[in-house]
C-alpha cells in the first residue's frame, strides 16, 4: 500500500513539473512585421509554423538587416487570421507566449502565438515608389502645349571709348 502511495506522489510531481515547463508562460509580448512564411508541418504531429520578418536597422553597420522571428501556432482561428494576412501581404502584430520547454506535439519553437492584430490596409500594387507622398504613383507631367513668345533680341552695345 505504501509503495502505491509513493508511486502516485511521484506521478503527481512529474506531471506538475511537466505542466510548469509546458503550460506556464515564461514570458509574453508582441512582435510586429510581415509574415514571410507560414505552413502546417510535421511528420507525426502537424503544427503551424511561421516566420515573421521584423525588419531592422543595424546601428553598427548603419544598414538595414532583416531580423526574423520563428513562431508556432496551436489555435486554428489564429492560424486562419495569419493565413489571410500572408495572402494580402499585410503587416501584423503577433501576441505570443514563450514557454520554457518545447515538446514535439506543441510545435517546433518555444514561441506560441495567442493573438493576431492586422495593422492597416493591404499594400496597393501600384504604390511602388516611396519617394512620392503617400507612396502613390503620380502621373507624368503633361507637356506644355502653349508656345512661348519669341525672344526679343537686344541691340548690341555700341563701342564707347573714353
Amino acid at each position: 500500500m505504501r509503495g502505491l502511495l509513493y508511486f502516485l506522489l511521484f506521478l503527481l510531481v512529474v506531471f506538475g513539473v511537466l505542466y510548469a515547463l509546458t503550460g506556464w508562460s515564461y514570458s509574453d509580448g508582441e512582435r510586429a512585421g510581415t509574415v514571410s512564411k507560414f505552413s502546417r508541418r510535421g511528420y507525426l504531429f502537424k503544427t503551424y509554423e511561421g516566420v515573421l520578418n521584423v525588419g531592422g536597422f543595424s546601428g553598427e553597420t548603419g544598414s538595414l538587416t532583416p531580423q526574423y522571428f520563428d513562431f508556432s501556432v496551436k489555435d486554428e482561428a489564429v492560424a486562419k487570421q495569419i493565413t489571410e494576412a500572408v495572402k494580402t501581404g499585410q503587416r501584423v502584430t503577433l501576441h505570443y507566449e514563450e514557454k520554457i520547454l518545447k515538446l514535439p506535439w506543441n510545435g517546433e519553437t518555444k514561441y506560441y502565438i495567442t493573438g493576431v492584430e492586422v495593422i492597416g490596409p493591404p499594400p496597393s500594387p501600384y504604390s511602388t515608389n516611396p519617394a512620392y507622398p503617400g507612396g502613390q504613383r503620380q502621373p507624368y507631367p503633361q507637356p506644355d502645349t502653349q508656345q512661348a513668345p519669341p525672344q526679343q533680341q537686344l541691340p548690341a552695345p555700341a563701342d564707347s571709348t573714353i
